[in-house]
């Protein structure tokens, strides 16, 4: 309980200071503010509660906020649908997903999916990031990454991630920041936990990441690749939930009909299978 406390204190804590009183409709007050974002006084008096209260759930002494007071907070720094819900766990108010025998397995029906996207990179995602499953096309795009299959490990510790994801600090921060959404969700997965630790030690990119302590899903994003075969290939992610596997997701690139990467994602030949794990 007081780890889960000290989680909800310090994800309170990073998202006042990201807070500017003018995004609340309060003055900026110039030079006087001695503290980044809002005081603690000021998410008080948008929540409706008092500054003892409030001093007290960021320190984690209060253990059992209600709903309202949670909700009352969240609307008060202005926090994005998955900020709150990710509050709301935090708070104990949401019931955390456990880990569930068998999340790692692809049934057979989404392996079949993803060959229906013949001019589009698909592939599933475990809680932790790990490639469960791909189709030739994302199987192409990954190539440069063989032997490694976490997305997480590629970005921070492969020595070309870099260099075919040139885009690479928007898209570390997007896949951090879904981390620690997913950490929220599954608080007792192994996978996550262990693979945080690890990261947080090995990589100084990814711990100052974690610790914006910020959360997102990747429902959309923009990807651009380049690889030498060829070159820029710049697609269009939309993210779909495994409803009948928590915590899979199902990740469709797209390129731009008609496009200079349309043109490279038919020139790409994948000739290894998937190699993913069936239910």
């Amino acid at each position: 309980m007081q780890q889960a406390q000290n989680e909800l204190g310090a994800f309170l804590r990073a998202n006042r200071a990201r807070t500017e009183p003018a995004d609340v409709g309060l003055p900026a007050g110039g030079g006087s503010r001695r503290v980044e974002g809002l005081r603690r006084e000021e998410v008080a008096v948008l929540a409706g509660v008092s500054v003892d209260y409030y001093a007290r759930l960021e320190q984690g002494r209060e253990r059992n906020p209600s709903s309202q007071v949670v909700d009352a907070v969240g609307r008060a720094m202005r926090l994005t649908p998955d900020a709150r819900t990710h509050l709301f766990r935090l708070a104990g108010l949401h019931p955390a997903l456990t880990s569930a025998a068998g999340r790692d397995l692809v049934h057979p029906s989404l392996l079949n999916l993803l060959d229906a996207f013949p001019a589009a990179a698909a592939y599933v995602l475990s809680p932790a990031f790990d490639v469960l499953a791909k189709n030739s096309v994302a199987t192409a795009l990954l190539s440069p990454f063989d032997g490694t299959s976490n997305m997480v490990r590629v970005l921070f510790q492969h020595p070309r991630a870099r260099e075919v994801f040139v885009e690479w600090p928007v898209v570390a921060r997007a896949t951090v920041h879904a981390l620690r959404l997913h950490a929220g969700r599954f608080p007792d997965d192994p996978d996550i936990t262990d693979l945080v630790s690890e990261m947080s030690q090995a990589s100084p990119d990814f711990r100052q990441l974690w610790q914006e302590n910020e959360v997102e899903n990747m429902a959309r994003a923009f990807k651009v690749f380049v690889l030498p075969k060829t070159g820029r290939i710049e697609l269009t992610y939309q993210t779909f939930d495994v409803h009948d596997a928590p915590g899979q997701q199902l990740l469709v690139g797209v390129p731009e009909p008609g496009s200079a990467s349309a043109a490279a994602i038919e020139s790409l030949v994948a000739p290894v299978g998937r190699g993913a794990t069936t239910a």
